[in-house]
């Protein structure tokens, strides 16, 4: 299971409806934070995400995407955790999330360890990566993109038993992609019996940004392209001066990158209780758009 689970999706304040950054990603039981705005373990709470978390990671530092993690490293030593946890982020993490740990928490009872992300950075995982991209928030802030390798290719029973292989331990080897040799001496290669590789999911965050060219390419063929949509575009001036992107903006970059759904986030307080005119902008350059609210749940699932 592959899904996204949306703790916070204001732009720079909260709201009474929605809280300011902080995206839990669940894979396979294993959770991912990205972003720790104020707030964001309350969220974790109300909505069901566990504090067995390892790993959090920051697009950039902005107060609005890392202030809580003060208030969350603080309720876990409270806990009594004693695992480690790893933050990472670009340039400059180390100290800023060094000096906020220092002021906000008395005493840490574990393990934190920084790591400073550049861009076009590969975290090598073993059924999946999480790579980092350089987006246009002014500094050093980064994007991240969870993709999957690629899964086996599917066995055909109906093939494997029309060319005479006993169903056991050769069917494994051919899905593992061996050929095998049958005892009237036969080789059937895997090619026969099974179907090329499938690819695995991948979902793009894009945290706060420009709509730019980096973004398009990290997101071709994306599952999900999480981008923000600050503004809208009567407020367009504003998104440029303020390195923000308009909803018709975030959808143009995912009709490029020929993504197959959009989510809007990062929401401008002024659309905090009534998103539709972003949604309507969104849409009318890219029909699978939806906005993000708190709470909401969306599952990944494979393309076939």
């Amino acid at each position: 299971m592959l899904k996204l689970l949306f703790l916070g999706t204001s732009a720079a304040r909260p709201t009474v409806e929605r809280s300011v950054s902080a995206l839990a990603v669940v894979r396979e039981g294993e959770t991912l934070l990205f972003e720790c705005g104020e707030g964001t373990q309350r969220q974790m709470m109300r909505y069901g995400v566990g504090f067995g978390l390892s790993e959090i990671f920051f697009t950039h530092f902005h107060a609005d995407h890392f202030l809580g993690v003060i208030g969350l490293v603080r309720t876990l030593g409270l806990q009594g955790r004693t695992d480690p946890m790893r933050f990472y982020g670009p340039k400059g993490a180390k100290r800023l999330l060094t000096s906020a740990l220092n002021l906000g928490v008395e005493r840490v009872p574990f393990e934190v360890e920084v790591v400073e992300l550049e861009a076009d950075a590969a975290l090598r995982r073993g059924e999946y990566d999480i790579l980092t991209y350089a987006v246009d928030h002014g500094g050093n802030a980064l994007g991240y993109v969870l993709v999957e390798k690629d899964r086996l290719g599917k066995f055909d029973p109906a093939l494997a038993k029309e060319a005479g292989v006993p169903e056991g331990p050769l069917w494994g080897r051919l899905q593992r992609g061996e050929a095998v040799t049958l005892p009237d001496g036969r080789t059937v290669p895997p090619d026969a019996i099974v179907g090329p590789p499938r690819p695995g999911r991948k979902v793009v965050y894009s945290g706060d940004t420009r709509p730019c060219k980096a973004t398009i390419e990290a997101a071709i063929g994306a599952d999900v392209l999480v981008h923000e949509a600050t503004f809208s575009l009567e407020e367009a001036d504003r998104a440029k001066e303020t390195d923000h992107s308009t909803a018709h903006e975030a959808a143009e970059v995912a009709r490029m990158a020929r993504a197959r759904r959009l989510v809007l986030t990062h929401v401008s307080a002024r659309y905090s209780r009534d998103p539709g005119p972003l949604l309507e902008e969104a849409q009318a350059v890219f029909a699978e758009t939806i906005v993000a609210r708190d709470g909401m749940e969306i599952e990944v699932g494979y393309r076939e």
